[in-house]
């Protein structure tokens, strides 16, 4: 993954509160339909979220531009309700989408098999 904002796969982490994942687990397995379009919308595609057992939350996800595609969420008014929604949740305070931190990529197979091809 990588922390360009540009053309990029995203990868970033972030702690839920271990108490409480599993309402964490409950409102992603239903995602407000408004906040799924909002998200589709402002360029987010293929976007995965793992959590682990302690709270530790990975997300991936593809965009065309990530700040855009941040900017664009930042600015619906459905975002502002879910981050509301979802602030207690979070070992950090304030905005959720405000302690992502991002990954860089270190290793992607289909490049390197590319490269391997181009070469011989």
């Amino acid at each position: 993954m990588s922390s360009s904002t540009a053309g990029a796969r995203v990868c970033f982490t972030s702690r839920v509160r271990a108490d409480r994942i599993p309402e964490y687990r409950a409102a992603h397995a239903a995602v407000w339909p408004e906040m799924l379009e909002a998200l589709r919308d402002t360029g987010w595609r293929d976007y995965r979220l793992f959590l682990r057992e302690d709270g530790l939350l990975v997300g991936i996800l593809e965009t065309d531009d990530y700040a855009a595609a941040q900017r664009g969420m930042a600015a619906t008014e459905v975002n502002a309700r879910w981050q509301a929604a979802m602030s207690g949740f979070f070992v950090d305070d304030g905005n959720p989408d405000d302690g992502f931190v991002l990954l860089d990529e270190v290793f992607h197979l289909e490049a390197q098999l590319a490269a391997l091809e181009d070469v011989g």
